[in-house]
């Protein structure tokens, strides 16, 4: 009985018999909190919107008291009831109320799911050749057999308006670098081996350029900025930009290589720029929390965690053969609707085609996921897999998605590479609802996500597809799904505008890229394509059909894949229609016509070919003329009936005409 929402009332509303008004009562406000941290996986995003959907709210914190928002003993057992049927692990009333938060209850599943708690990364010792992640590693090598490039530059471009103190952006710089080891790491090798040689910080030097550039030539700048190519065996992974186009107007740039961040690093990366640049430029040297770990003691974690492939007890074993069993039979190469043949050596050039979701398709959406125990990604993943599916590329669907290592309280602040890739295999065989499409996404991404540690190289050589230079092995195709804030928050005290920067390139044939706008106002997204394979109209073309589906599943998710609409009127009146218009004039001729008209104009031409013997127009006509005469000295006229019982021949086609 205790109330959560408090509404002040000058008078209560009455109804003209002077009872009380109901309907005029205004709707409750939902309590506005400290806002919650974003989940960080699947699991928690299931969890939130389990806790959603039971109280009855738009949506809910990871960190939201159940019980604090409305939830009593009735409400848990319904959240104990959902989780268990979402994750298959058992959860009980007990757990929803010792728990109490989406956060709690997703680690204590993942101990269920494991069966035993999962140790944490922790600063130790330390090899004297720090091993690579097994993300750096697969960025390494991949370095090392295509060359260095830009296909994996991470840019970030801030406009700010106001001016910087040159300065004091170089030594904030400095501190960043000296509080993250992970931005002073040079990629080295042993005995053909790579590791991180971490430089110390009075030897880590990152250039922080200023160039003065015209105001209209900034974003110009900022992407040529951006495709800088990192030589990672003496290079610093950082590079920092200041654009200058007046005292008041720059743009910062900030270009980082893949192997040393990724999405979740670019707020801990910019909070701690933004603090190390107020005490600069106050005079002094920043005050930083003291970091719990650094990524080389996060990569340590990461191989202890797996232990030793060949040591059949251990987690790398036991995940190898997972995956094993899930991709056994995968196809070697997804059919796309291409415009070229793949070449034998990919040229990684690629562009990005962008489109956006309306709110109402989203809500619509959402609404999938709710009703299926699913995520907005998940609902995602399958309506790019129902697309290709209608576009031809089959009924077993293997897509690429990234999924993040980020765990524990440890790693929040930390700046670095903490993705894996899975592949997530779509079922689309039997023709299920897009409805069904979903649950069977769920249900393969949710058995994955158990098994998420083991790197996608190791997947590789479990699995061991057919191989070729030509073509990513396992998928072709790359999903991903995040969130966009909209805005960049404030830099430096000054108004700040993020400015989107394309490095070109293509890592895969195609990668769908959706990101779901935090204010709820839709989904912004892109599709970056291989230029070896298609053309941007082509491209163009399918981000459309993708959009369309979107909002065909929104409006109806019991509709069944095959029946889901992928072409625009216009292309369906080209294909019912324009190709199909096959009228042309033809002569008043008859058959028998036909025949006599070709035997006068070519007599010697070839009319029948039977078993390597010729005959020409004019010894057939001549002989249907003896065998048509002959029939009517025997009384066959029009509307007689005549049997013809022949073998394939010559006379079957003479006695045919004849007739």
């Amino acid at each position: 009985m205790h109330p959560t929402h408090y509404i002040h009332l000058t008078h209560l509303p009455l109804n003209p018999n002077g009872k009380l008004d109901r309907n005029a009562l205004p709707a409750p406000a939902e309590p506005v909190g400290q806002p919650s941290r974003a989940p960080r996986d699947a699991r928690e995003e299931i969890l939130v919107a389990v806790l959603a959907d039971v109280l009855g709210r738009s949506a809910v914190g990871v960190e939201d008291d159940f019980f604090a928002l409305g939830g009593h003993s009735l409400l848990a057992a319904r959240v104990a009831g959902r989780i268990r049927e979402a994750f298959g692990v058992d959860c009980g009333i007990r757990d929803v109320f010792e728990l109490r938060t989406a956060a709690a209850l997703a680690a204590r599943l993942a101990e269920r799911a494991a069966g035993t708690a999962r140790p944490r990364p922790a600063a130790g010792e330390r090899d004297e050749r720090p091993a690579l992640s097994f993300a750096q590693h697969r960025l390494w090598l991949l370095d090392t057999v295509r060359g260095p490039s830009a296909a994996y530059n991470v840019p970030l471009a801030v406009r700010l308006d106001g001016p910087v103190d040159l300065a004091a952006l170089r030594a904030a710089v400095a501190d960043v670098v000296t509080r993250h080891e992970v931005l002073r790491t040079v990629i080295a090798e042993h005995d053909g081996e790579p590791y991180q040689w971490v430089l110390g910080p009075g030897q880590a030097h990152v250039p922080v350029m200023l160039r003065e550039v015209a105001a209209e030539r900034l974003a110009e700048e900022a992407v040529a900025a951006g495709r800088h190519v990192f030589d990672l065996a003496v290079e610093l992974p950082l590079r920092v930009t200041l654009l200058r186009a007046s005292a008041e107007h720059h743009v910062l740039v900030l270009l980082l290589h893949h192997i040393a961040t990724d999405e979740g690093s670019t707020a801990p990366l910019l909070a701690d720029l933004d603090r190390a640049y107020a005490a600069r430029l106050a005079g002094r040297a920043p005050e930083f929390a003291p970091l719990p770990v650094q990524y080389a003691d996060f990569a340590h974690w990461q191989r202890e965690l797996l232990g030793d492939p060949a040591d059949p007890d251990s987690a790398a074993a036991g995940q190898a053969e997972y995956w094993r069993r899930a991709l056994a039979g995968i196809p070697a190469e997804l059919a796309l609707p291409a415009d070229r043949r793949r070449p034998a050596e990919p040229s990684y050039e690629g562009g990005v085609v962008t489109f956006a979701v309306p709110e109402a398709t989203v809500s619509g959406l959402a609404r999938i996921a709710r009703e299926n125990g699913a995520t907005l990604f998940m609902v995602a993943h399958a309506a790019v897999a129902a697309l290709l599916h209608r576009l031809g590329a089959g009924e077993d669907i293997p897509l690429g998605s990234p999924v993040s290592a980020r765990e524990g309280e440890e790693l929040e602040g930390l700046v670095g590479f903490f993705l894996n890739t899975l592949v997530l295999r779509a079922d689309v065989s039997g023709d299920p609802t897009f409805a069904e499409l979903v649950t069977r996404v769920r249900d393969t991404g949710l058995a994955a996500f158990a098994h998420a540690d083991l790197p996608l190289e190791a997947v590789v050589e479990a699995v061991d597809p057919e191989r070729s230079r030509a073509r990513n092995p396992l998928f072709q195709t790359m999903v991903t799904f995040h969130s966009v804030d909209g805005a960049v928050p404030e830099l430096f005290g000054l108004p700040a505008t993020e400015l989107t920067v394309e490095t070109g390139g293509a890592k895969f044939d195609l990668e769908v890229a959706f990101g779901a706008v935090r204010d709820g106002s839709g989904i912004e997204g892109g599709i970056r394509f291989a230029s070896d394979l298609f053309d941007r109209a082509r491209v163009e073309e399918l981000a459309g059909r993708l959009v369309g589906l979107l909002a065909a599943v929104a409006a109806d998710p019991e509709i069944a894949v095959s029946a889901i609409e992928v072409m625009g009127e216009a292309e369906r009146e080209l294909v019912l229609h324009g190709w199909n218009d096959t009228a042309h004039p033809l002569p008043p001729l008859t058959l028998d016509a036909l025949v006599v008209s070709g035997s006068r104009r070519d007599p010697q031409g070839t009319a029948l070919v039977f078993e390597g013997v010729e005959l020409s127009r004019a010894a057939f006509d001549d002989r249907v003329n003896r065998l048509a005469r002959l029939l009517i000295g025997r009384g066959v006229g029009p509307e007689s009936v005549v049997g013809v019982a022949l073998s394939r021949s010559f006379d079957l086609v003479i006695a045919l005409h004849a007739v």
